[in-house]
């Protein structure tokens, strides 16, 4: 069904009221210090939860303005234990590196009102630019200092369904955070009344411990000789950072040497985002024609094989030359990776990206299975050295600023094992939970499908010409 048109004054989102959510019980004021991999992207990033499946009398009993009015004294509670959420972003006067100031400043909700109904949005899972208007979004003058950390809408649709949009700052969290943040405040607003809160709340850990720069060192108990191999030394580096130069200096060459123009920044193409259901029969008819003769021990992962599968489709689309060099990165969740661990209710980026990189020409005649193992190797090579390597290598200057598309590098974000949608702001799960649009919105998300928990639904974003050549790779799964 297509979209509504933004032309249509029917197809309005009206905001009747924005105001700040402080925390329900003021916090001393100080100074949270973020390590270098919350420092990569401040930006905020976007969810929108959709609530049509509501039971008649839930919605008869319900109205926008208690809706609101939960959603507020929730969020008032939840800021007691996630209390860096009410700050603000701000950069140390010595070297401009951001920082966590909790001043208690608070975050904005909107309540908002629209005439279109959930059904005519079609899709759900497919992006719709339509979407953009169902979270709030504060003018942003490039201070951070004055951007709120978090923001929020409830939207109630002509239906009776609604939305929830949210904006967190990935400085705050990464996705494992997020997700215990928002279950947190969900639990904390007793939208619909008698239903059942969970007493088990995961309680927050919020300082950066052992990843703030100048406080990794090598774990207790390990020594580095001067004899090492230089194989050894290079398992001690961060491969994400050196393959992601390559592909700058390999781009650079091919341009009139800096500065560059990677993607084509004077004049960029819009992508087009789009979401691609994969069926957990699907996934299994892939797995059987392509790992039927599996020699580990092990069984292949889903991820590990969409991931694989992905990368070929993908860099076969996009129809580069034969001897470029192509890289997939992907993150990997350093809780248990760190000497010794993260705490488990760790509320920072706890994720660095793992890599490997080969030719175009290398990638096009090497099997599935080949690329499953690599994915296992750089997953495997990532440890506290690499945490180490990883965190000195983004030391410096802060930019605030994300890369610019490299068509040659293939990003995946595996959100399988954080299923917004099982969020209960409402008695029930979300009808589906999807992000809007990223600074990277070539970045290829996992996400658990609602309607088949054996299924995934891949977002990833392509300029329009090449959006048909790469869904008939991917969804070739011969």
């Amino acid at each position: 069904m297509a979209a509504p048109h933004d032309d249509d004054p029917r197809n309005m989102v009206s905001i009747s009221r924005i105001v700040s959510v402080h925390p329900k019980l003021v916090q001393p004021q100080r100074v949270l210090t973020l390590s270098n991999l919350d420092r990569q992207c401040p930006n905020l990033m976007q969810l929108v939860f959709f609530y049509n499946n509501l039971p008649h009398q839930t919605l008869k009993d319900l109205s926008l303005n208690s809706v609101f009015s939960n959603l507020k004294s929730g969020l008032e509670e939840t800021f007691t234990l996630w209390y860096p959420s009410a700050g603000r972003l701000g950069p140390n006067q010595s070297d401009g590196k951001l920082n966590l100031w909790c001043n208690n400043q608070g975050a904005v909700l909107a309540e908002a009102e629209t005439s279109v109904k959930t059904s005519q949005l079609g899709n759900l899972s497919e992006y719709n630019e339509f979407f953009e208007k169902l979270v709030y979004k504060p003018a942003f003058d490039g201070n951070f200092s004055n951007m709120p950390l978090i923001v929020a809408q409830v939207t109630k649709f002509g239906c009776g369904g609604y939305s929830i949009g949210i904006g967190t700052s990935h400085s705050l969290f990464d996705g494992a955070a997020t997700y215990d943040f928002l279950y947190a405040w969900a639990s904390n607003s007793e939208i619909v009344k008698g239903r059942s809160r969970s007493d088990e709340l995961p309680k927050p850990v919020h300082e950066r411990g052992i990843l703030l720069s100048g406080s990794l060192q090598a774990p207790r108990g390990t020594m580095n000789f001067p004899s090492d191999s230089s194989s050894n030394a290079k398992q001690a580096r961060a491969m994400a950072i050196d393959h992601l130069y390559q592909l700058i200096m390999q781009t650079a060459s091919g341009q009139k040497g800096f500065p560059m123009q990677i993607g084509g920044t004077s004049n960029p193409k819009k992508c087009v985002l789009k979401t691609y259901h994969l069926s957990g029969a699907m996934i299994e008819d892939l797995k059987r024609k392509h790992f039927s003769m599996q020699r580990g021990s092990l069984p292949f992962s889903t991820f590990e094989v969409l991931a694989a599968h992905l990368w070929k489709a993908r860099t076969k689309a996009l129809e580069m030359k034969k001897e470029k060099l192509v890289c997939l990165q992907f993150a990997v969740d350093i809780r248990n990776k760190m000497t010794p661990p993260l705490p488990k209710s760790f509320s920072g980026n706890a994720y660095v990206l793992a890599s490997i990189m080969m030719s175009v020409a290398e990638l096009e005649q090497t099997s599935h299975e080949f690329i499953i193992e690599k994915i296992r190797e750089a997953k495997n090579s990532v440890n506290h050295d690499y945490v180490k390597a990883y965190v000195d290598a983004l030391d410096g200057p802060q930019q605030c600023s994300s890369l610019p598309p490299l068509k040659e590098l293939t990003l995946v974000s595996d959100w399988t094992r954080m299923p917004f949608h099982n969020i209960e702001f409402f008695r029930g799960k979300a009808t589906y939970a999807c992000p809007l649009a990223t600074p990277m919105p070539q970045v290829a998300y996992f996400m658990q499908s609602p309607s088949d928990n054996k299924g995934v639904d891949v977002r990833i974003g392509f300029e329009a010409e090449n959006v048909s050549a790469f869904s008939e790779c991917f969804l070739n799964m011969a």
